[in-house]
């Protein structure tokens, strides 16, 4: 929530896509369409949130995100490289301005050393390139699919402050 405001991260990320009039769609893999969800709590979110996949399966992001299946091999479901290629493919595939992609371990089992539980690639995707930040939460399933929710919609207004 901004300092100066009484309003949600998801509201004011509403205005901005609002006031600068573009589009948003999500790809959740770890949050299960919890983005989505509570962005379109947000009364006026079909103004610029045109929708979601959640590509939960890796058939999923390779069939309809077009995540390549050696990216996949090479790499696995929880990755940076994962993450981007989910973000540039919900963006194309909604025809969206940004596409916004999480992908991690939110427990409490499937973990190991080298991708611990509660590790998560959060991308952005738009016109000129994509961001990604690697984060490592901690606490329950729960906890960590909405620690993973902040954080991606945190990262958002990034691209507008």
């Amino acid at each position: 929530m901004s300092a100066s405001s009484n309003i949600s991260v998801e509201e004011e990320v509403g205005s901005y896509f609002i006031q600068a009039g573009m589009t948003l769609a999500t790809a959740e893999s770890c949050t299960g369409g919890l983005i989505a969800h509570r962005l379109t709590n947000v009364s006026g979110a079909s103004a610029y949130f045109l929708g979601a996949v959640v590509a939960y399966h890796n058939t999923v992001k390779h069939a309809l995100l077009g995540v390549p299946e050696e990216v996949l091999a090479a790499h696995g479901a929880v990755s940076e490289e994962t993450a981007r290629d989910m973000a540039g493919g919900v963006r194309r595939l909604m025809g969206s301005t940004y596409g916004l992609a999480v992908t991690g371990v939110a427990g409490p089992t499937g973990g190991s050393a080298e991708k611990p539980v509660g590790l998560v690639y959060i991308a952005v995707a738009r016109g000129d390139g994509t961001a990604v930040i690697r984060r490592q939460f901690s606490g329950t399933r729960e906890e960590i699919k909405a620690q993973t929710a902040d954080a991606a919609v945190k990262l958002l207004l990034e691209y507008f402050e």
